[in-house]
Formats: structure tokens, sequence, C-alpha cells
């Protein structure tokens, strides 16, 4: 029996297991474990969920916070409602969007903030973790306008060039960060996800003026890696880039 026969079994398990159960994606199973392990989401909680198409870690989110919390779906896509939740469409790096969110809120606060988003891929793995990087950075950035002192950030990453950059920036902002991989993911990937709990009143002295991007982008620097114009025509979102090695000169 081959390793890649048992890895491709075990995935379909899981998306059957997610199937039976309702939830629309296998990737349910991920944020459940997450849940399992930290309890990230608690009773009566609101929930901003970055990147929610289809909906599979929406629906587990309205399940962990129960009828007096509130959970809210961001996407660029089109995202078929969940119950329980309120989705919208719309980029939440846009100011439209986050006055969207503040509507949705009225006077209540997030408690956390969770993404598993993933940008389309191309399937030039540098590229797509770069792209990815980049978005989760932006993700974080976006967090920071609805998350308070206390609350909790759970995004995925792909392991690769500049991801430490990226923990290093929310390791300024929270006290407690931790990567983790769900027995769900597939194992083959490279995927983790970063859980960041209770978030610091204030960024810690080498944040504070910075973005989470920007403290990403002197990383890279650091690294020898220049950010440049991506040639070809990748569909993102925002301006994404790709890296290539600075020029010994």
């Amino acid at each position: 029996m081959s390793k890649r026969w048992y890895q491709d079994n075990r995935r379909d398990a899981w998306r059957r297991i997610a199937r039976s159960k309702g939830y629309r994606t296998r990737s349910a199973y991920k944020l459940k474990q997450i849940q399992e392990r930290f309890g990230i989401l608690r009773k009566a909680d609101v929930v901003l969920d970055v990147g929610c198409h289809p909906g599979g870690w929406t629906q587990v989110a309205v399940e962990e916070v129960g009828e007096d919390g509130l959970v809210i779906g961001v996407d660029l896509l089109a995202t078929s409602p969940v119950e329980g939740a309120r989705i919208i469409i719309g980029d939440v790096t846009e100011e439209r969007t986050m006055g969207q969110i503040r509507d949705a809120l009225g006077e209540r606060e997030i408690n956390v903030v969770v993404s598993d988003i993933s940008p389309k891929l191309t399937g030039r793995y540098d590229t797509d973790q770069t792209i990815s990087l980049e978005l989760s950075t932006l993700v974080l950035d976006a967090s920071m306008e609805f998350i308070p002192s206390g609350g909790s950030f759970v995004t995925k990453i792909f392991q690769g060039t500049g991801i430490e950059g990226l923990i290093d920036a929310a390791k300024d902002r929270f006290s407690n960060v931790q990567r983790y991989s769900p027995t769900a993911s597939r194992s083959a990937s490279s995927e983790t996800y970063l859980i960041c709990q209770n978030r610091l009143p204030k960024p810690r002295a080498r944040a504070q003026g910075k973005s989470a991007l920007e403290q990403v982008q002197l990383h890279l620097s650091d690294l020898g890696v220049v950010v440049e114009e991506e040639v070809d025509e990748v569909e993102t979102k925002v301006g994404f880039k790709r890296l290539r090695k600075r020029e010994e000169g």
C-alpha cells in the first residue's frame, strides 16, 4: 500500500465525515481541532471569519458561540447564507467593508478573528507562498482595527520565505503565539495555523508606528529578498508581489 494512497484516503475520510455532519468543507474540522486544542471560541463571543467562503469555518463558529454569540463572515466571493451568521461580500482591507462590519457589530466588539483565507493558486509554489504570506499579513493588520485587548486571532500560513517575519509581527501584538497543524490538514500540505491569543494593550516597542506588513517587508529585506512587481497577471485582491533574491553586487 503506497504512502500516496494512504494520504489520499485519509484526506477523503475527512471530506466524507464533514459531508455526513453537514459541513460545507473538510476544513471545518481544522477549526474544530484548533478549538479543541486552544479553546479560542467561547459562548456568546463575537467572531469575524475573514475569507469565509464557502462557509465551513463560519458554521463551526456559529456552533461554538451559541445563540448569544455573533458570527460575521467576510469574503470577496458570494457565500450562501449560514444560519446564525451575517455574511458580507467585500474586501476586509477596504473602508467600505470595514464600515459594514461595524454596522453589523452595533455596540458589540469582536473577540476573535479567524481566517482560513487562501489566494487563487497559480501552481508555482514560491509565488503562491508569497501571495499567501502577504494576504495573511494584510488580514492581521485589518484585524487590529477590531480585536480588543485580550482578543484572539487565527490565520492559515504556509511555510516558506518570510514566515518568521509574520510570526514576529504577531508576537509584537499578542502575548501568546503558537503554530499548530491540525490532523485534518493534508499530509503533503505545507500549511499550518498561527494561533495568537491575548492581544496586548499596545504593540511592543519595536512594532510601534509600524504595520505588520511593514515589519514583514523589513524582515524580507534583512534576508536579502527584494519585493518587486509581479510580471505575470495573477488574479488576487490587492497588488500582490513576488520575491527574488537580491543580486550580489
